[in-house]
């Protein structure tokens, strides 16, 4: 059976246990992502939990529906995983118009590399702070959070649109997918609507993720250049490369 098949497939059996229609957008963004482009062994390993680098499809379609994300929307993602959202999100609201941020060096490597093998090679992924969100970008329309919070944290609230909407797994042991949407005449969001259970790791600030990096850049990056050979690209974060075009 090809893939396109197994994908419709998966699709209509997503309909089913969701137990309601998926919107069009939505079908089709996850028609067109190929999936198995994205998959790594650790999230084989882990494939039915959404600790897994790569969210499994029902987990995409619920995140993307309480996102309600429209083309054209700047959207901002919290937590990049491998891209596999990231480039379900682009063939919503467009490529340029979506940014991932990701605390793992390792993960945002990897998130690059999936998207630029894939044709999606206008997301920007790049390694961020996720609680200090993106300000360089903002506002967003929509923001993605794909780590558990207690709160919304208060840089992305910031960083909303007036009515946009933040989408965060709230709780900690027991959590819930809530979309809050921004007050236009103030700084403050309002809970919209929740989506379920789901459970996520927590949200992480520098120094706590797993692949902590040297701290000392001129030693991280010769580490870096050694492991990857004489013509590796010159630095991790973005902020090195010429981005006026997007700005």
């Amino acid at each position: 059976m090809d893939r396109e098949t197994l994908r419709a497939d998966m699709l209509d059996g997503l309909e089913y246990s969701l137990d309601q229609p998926l919107g069009a957008d939505i079908v089709d963004a996850l028609k067109k992502v190929p999936r198995h482009e994205f998959t790594n062994p650790e999230a084989a390993n882990n494939a039915d939990s959404s600790d897994s680098r790569i969210l499994q499809p029902e987990l995409v379609a619920r995140l993307l529906i309480a996102l309600d994300a429209q083309s054209g929307d700047e959207t901002l993602i919290v937590g990049s995983g491998v891209g596999y959202t990231a480039a379900a999100l682009a063939e919503i609201v467009g490529g340029r118009h979506v940014h991932a941020i990701d605390l793992d060096r390792q993960l945002v490597s990897l998130a690059r590399q999936n998207l630029q093998s894939t044709g999606y090679d206008h997301v920007l992924v790049d390694r961020r702070d996720g609680a200090n969100g993106y300000p360089e970008y903002a506002p967003f329309d929509r923001i993605l959070v794909e780590s558990s919070v207690i709160e919304p944290p208060r840089a992305l609230v910031d960083q909303l649109a007036p009515g946009g909407r933040l989408v965060i797994p709230q709780g900690t042991t027991s959590q819930t997918l809530v979309a809050f949407e921004r007050d236009p005449k103030s700084r403050t969001v309002e809970t919209a609507a929740e989506f379920g259970p789901v459970r996520f790791r927590p949200m992480l600030v520098d120094g706590e993720q797993a692949s902590t990096p040297v701290r000392n850049r001129t030693e991280r990056e010769d580490s870096e250049f050694d492991e990857q050979g004489y013509f590796a690209p010159s630095g991790w974060e973005y902020e090195w490369l010429d981005w006026d075009e997007r700005l």
